[in-house]
């Protein structure tokens, strides 16, 4: 059968089902091989907190959206313009997501009288008129994948948990994606069980070729490869992308990496990754707390290595006062922060920014640090290098606010040159440096404020550490009011000083009015937004943060240029106050907290009102 082919620019694909449908695993697999085809890409995962919800509940279901281009894209789309629904909940819950005349492929098996009774359907959807605004193509995956199966050595069960390689295998052929990749994947996923790898390959060969002969779909579509800068890309998830990060900072610095971690949803990945590179030097420990895992890291910077702990909200807090001692101690820690919706345990597997707050301000005393956050997956690599060299250097805690949109979504990313990554080995001390031969441990670096490092157990360079406060030069314990003050006063002004590039804004004819200042993950929703605008002839400037402490020594004149000045943010206000009280610019705040990232329309649209009365 000769079948049309049609060449499109973008697509956005929804894959949703139950949590246990496989949904996050296909998506992943149809993205590794769009990634391998050259097209950009950027990813949404979206799963439920539970383990395991009730099955064919709204609460369970988990859906995976990849939206890929021949072009650049900054997000994962707005709204798909296919959905594959697994069952009745999957429908549900996302059917309003779905912009009219969008393609549905239902699992016709899964839309029984009980399991539309489950999510509130009186009556089939499939059967009545309310998926008329849509194209629909009911397709029986489960009992296909089955009788596919049936010469397959295996249980009836394990063939029916294989439709999502049908699934992918059907879209593969739709959107004329490789396969190569998925096969050999799926032989070293169940390589200890040869009849798996048989079924799921058997399983997804059956569904690229049900798409090649059925009359169901009578048109293929073809996304060409997107203009890149040349290079070597691979796919890579924000904590995959962070975690290699802290692997050449330990390279570039020459110093171990030590992680101390405890297991919190959505910063997992990082310690399951750097778990991986002991080769590298890394070390990590996965400690029975969240108190212990930071204790431990830092006490390995104490000890000369680059101490990193990794957490979400909830355990930042419970860090909160080993934060606060490796402020007064002046030691390297990298606090990775991946947040999530709050507070308490809020929605654990939802996106929010609303730890910011907390980054610059959520301990006890005047205990000021450095705090980062990267915009996007990829980015995510060259912020934890940032973080390192900044607390390496300048002998600081960092705090790098990551969230999990950008931690779980993913993008190419381009590798770069290893020699082009920042130099960032330190000098420890290794003799005294007092006038009278003694060691001074808080004799200051003049350029940047730090003290020196000493490795414990240099001969000569024994030094009190502690909490209490320290005297200024000599380390000991200090009541004195005076040294508190010269000392608070100093911690501060080290964090003050480190230098971080300006601010660069976005401002393609010159003459824009409105400026719209971001940080951290809304750097894709704004950017497609700003350039819909522009498209249309509405000029519009974009600012983006990667430094929130200290912020860029330019941003104040950058702000007080445009006559309005907007901050999109998923938290009630955090950045937008900090702005109006540092730089006294009436910011207009446009926020929300719904767990889930922004979209470019819903930003276009509120930009274009906020334009009218520019």
């Amino acid at each position: 059968m000769t079948k049309q082919i049609r060449q499109l620019d973008r697509v956005v694909i929804r894959f949703a089902g139950d949590s246990g449908d496989g949904m996050q695993l296909t998506g992943d697999r149809f993205t590794s091989e769009t990634a391998q085809l050259g097209n950009d890409i950027s990813t949404l995962p979206n799963f439920p907190a539970e383990i395991r919800a009730p099955a064919g509940t709204l609460p369970g279901v988990s859906s995976f959206q990849v939206h890929f281009a021949d072009y650049d894209i900054l997000t994962p789309g707005d709204a798909p313009n296919v959905l594959v629904a697994m069952n009745p909940a999957a429908l549900k819950a996302n059917l309003a997501d779905l912009p009219r005349g969008a393609d549905i492929i239902v699992n016709t098996d899964e839309f029984t009288k009980r399991n539309l009774a489950k999510v509130g359907y009186q009556a089939s959807p499939l059967d009545d008129d309310s998926l008329d605004g849509y194209v629909v193509h009911p397709v029986a995956l489960t009992s296909m994948t089955v009788g596919a199966l049936a010469d397959q050595q295996v249980s009836k069960k394990d063939a029916e948990r294989a439709k999502n390689m049908f699934a992918l295998g059907l879209l593969s052929w739709m959107y004329s994606r490789p396969y190569e990749s998925t096969l050999r994947f799926l032989e070293r996923k169940f390589a200890k069980r040869p009849e798996l790898v048989a079924a799921n390959v058997a399983a997804f060969r059956a569904g690229w070729n049900f798409g090649e002969t059925t009359d169901s779909f009578s048109v293929r579509y073809e996304v060409k490869p997107a203009k890149m800068v040349p290079g070597t890309y691979r796919n890579i998830t924000g904590n995959a992308a962070l975690s290699l990060g802290l692997v050449a900072a330990g390279v570039r610095s020459g110093l171990p990496v030590f992680l101390g971690a405890y297991p919190i949803t959505p910063a997992s990945d990082i310690l399951h990754e750097l778990s991986k590179h002991k080769r590298f030097g890394i070390v990590t420990m996965q400690a029975e707390d969240e108190i212990a895992a930071v204790g431990a890291a830092l006490g390995a910077s104490y000890g000369g290595a680059l101490g990193v702990t990794t957490t979400s909200g909830p355990g930042v807090a419970l860090k909160s006062e080993t934060i606060s001692l490796a402020v007064a101690l002046e030691l390297p820690l990298v606090i990775v922060d991946v947040q999530r919706a709050g507070p308490s345990t809020g929605m654990p597997t939802k996106t929010e920014q609303a730890d910011l707050n907390m980054a610059l301000y959520g301990r006890h005393g005047e205990a000021p640090v450095a705090v980062i956050a990267p915009k996007s997956p990829s980015d995510c690599f060259h912020a934890a290098i940032e973080a390192a060299r900044i607390a390496l250097t300048y002998r600081t805690p960092v705090l790098l606010l990551s969230d999990n949109y950008v931690a779980n979504g993913s993008e190419p990313w381009l590798l770069p040159d290893v020699e082009s990554l920042p130099d960032l080995r330190v000098e420890f001390a290794t003799a005294p440096n007092g006038d009278d031969g003694t060691f001074l441990p808080y004799l200051r670096d003049p350029q940047t404020l730090a003290r020196p490092w000493a490795i414990p157990g240099t001969p000569g360079l024994e030094h009190r550490i502690g909490g209490l406060e320290k005297a200024d030069k000599t380390g000991d314990i200090s009541y004195d009011p005076a040294n508190h003050d010269f000392m608070v006063r100093t911690r501060a002004a080290r964090i003050e000083a480190i230098p971080v590039p300006d601010v660069e804004v976005e401002d393609p004819d010159g003459n824009a009015r409105l400026l719209v200042l971001g940080w951290g993950s809304t750097y894709g929703p704004i950017g497609a937004a700003c350039r819909r605008l522009r498209q249309r002839g509405l000029p519009v400037a974009q600012a983006h943060l990667r430094h929130l402490a200290p912020m860029p020594a330019n941003l104040g004149e950058v702000l007080r240029s445009y006559d309005r000045v907007v901050i999109p943010e998923m938290n009630l206000g955090q950045l937008a106050q900090v702005i109006r009280g540092k730089y006294l610019v009436d910011a207009i705040g446009y926020n929300q907290v719904r767990g889930l990232p922004f979209t470019a329309t819903e930003l276009e649209t509120m930009l274009e009102e906020v334009l009218k009365n520019v």
